[in-house]
């Protein structure tokens, strides 16, 4: 057990470190969290987005009295929860009683959830990080009861690309950036065995070591065919096929899991029925373009299926559910489909560019997903096309895909 004069060391030295350190560009999320909740906030994401730096920025810029401490700091790895009661009392002795409390990388004392699931209750604010997303998302639940609010973090976006890198918007800087994507690390040192071992990390330190998955091999080829399948249909069915899996039921564990690293999202069938929903193949998307293109075979020919990801990368930083639709009588597909806040849902098509050689299947897709919803418009995103087309009573709206997601009209 630590005493509590090396817990006080380490704690104010932290403390200095994260003064100091170069907090980059605000994150866009950043004002956007709620302090006064009575609950503790999660920053959630994968791997290296910046979570870390993220609640430095709240530190510094949003909360006047703070004590902060970092986990994974190799002094204090393996803490338990005895001493981490011992490490707020220290805490509280150094910064007083009223101060907010920082935690980074909480997963690493064993057992966490009792002291801050407690602190809550006195009514303490509570700040964590984790890098596990299973640790700190879908089952944080059943560990925080009513007691904790999610603040998902992602890599940059293309806004906070443009900042970091200093650029003006245009269509030149976005296919920089589903070249670059928006890890911090990765932008800095753009190697690709950077982000290689970004991926070993997230498969074998928070799926298969978490999870103590025995077909190794098998998940590590369906991740690499998820990211080799960005934007496309993939059925549980042929990835158990494809790895010799015992069912489509593990395949679906897999896939889970990888989700619950944040490695990959799926989207489901836009379909009243649930049934319908849970049979139909997923749609598939990668967290971050670079991130898949480094660790996929054919992803870095796949321009479209690179701008289709980076459309629902920013529908998901407002929306947890994002369907894509498909007429029963194959008539039509549509690539996105949301529900805007209020209920109604809008239609999202993607694609580099409209030609001849597309125009209908597009606009056609579009139009029946327009029809079954009961809508008049929908938008077509492209890399850098703009115009306004009319068929049948409906508007589609074609824009450029930077312009949308900078807001600009």
């Amino acid at each position: 057990m630590l005493p509590s004069d090396t817990l006080r060391q380490v704690a104010r030295a932290q403390v200095g470190e994260i003064i100091s350190r170069d907090l980059g560009i605000e994150r866009e999320v950043l004002p956007r969290i709620p302090l006064g909740a009575p609950v503790a906030l999660v920053l959630t994401g994968v791997r290296r987005c910046g979570k870390s730096t993220l609640l430095a920025q709240l530190a510094r810029h949003r909360i006047d009295r703070f004590s902060f401490f970092n986990f994974e700091d190799s002094r204090v790895i393996g803490l338990s929860v005895p001493e981490v009661n011992r490490l707020t009392e220290v805490l509280d002795e150094l910064n007083g009683p009223s101060a907010s409390l920082l935690f980074d990388e909480v997963q690493h004392v064993e057992g966490w959830e009792v002291p801050v699931r407690t602190l809550v209750d006195r009514g303490r604010r509570v700040i964590l990080t984790g890098s596990n997303a299973s640790l700190l998302g879908r089952t944080l639940g059943t560990k925080l009861t009513g007691r904790h609010l999610d603040i998902e973090v992602f890599p940059f976006s293309f806004r906070e690309y443009l900042l970091f890198r200093r650029e003006k918007p245009g269509r030149a800087a976005f296919e920089r950036y589903l070249r670059a994507g928006g890890f911090p690390s990765y932008l800095k040192f753009p190697s690709s065995e950077l982000l290689r071992e970004l991926f070993t990390d997230i498969v074998d330190r928070d799926v298969l070591a978490r999870h103590r998955v025995r077909e190794e091999a098998a998940l590590r080829g369906a991740a690499v065919f998820l990211l080799t399948n960005i934007a496309k249909e993939v059925s549980y069915r042929s990835i158990a096929r494809l790895f010799d899996l015992r069912s489509a039921t593990t395949a679906s564990t897999f896939v889970s899991l990888l989700e619950d690293a944040y490695l990959v999202q799926t989207v489901p069938l836009y379909d009243a029925s649930m049934k319908r929903r849970l049979l139909n193949p997923k749609k598939v998307y990668a967290i971050d373009t670079a991130l898949a293109r480094a660790n996929s075979t054919s992803f870095s020919e796949d321009l479209g299926g690179a701008l289709e990801n980076a459309a629902f990368l920013h529908l998901r930083r407002q929306f947890r559910e994002i369907f894509y639709f498909r007429s029963k009588d194959g008539r039509g597909e549509c690539d996105l489909v949301v529900r805007e806040r209020g209920g109604r849902p809008s239609v999202y098509q993607v694609c580099w560019s409209l030609s001849q050689d597309n125009l209908a299947r597009e606009v056609g897709g579009l139009r029946v997903a327009l029809e079954h919803l009961g809508l008049r418009e929908g938008t077509i995103l492209t890399l850098d096309q703009e115009d306004l087309l009319e068929e049948g009573g409906k508007r589609f709206r074609v824009w450029p895909l930077w312009k949308w997601v900078l807001g600009l009209e």
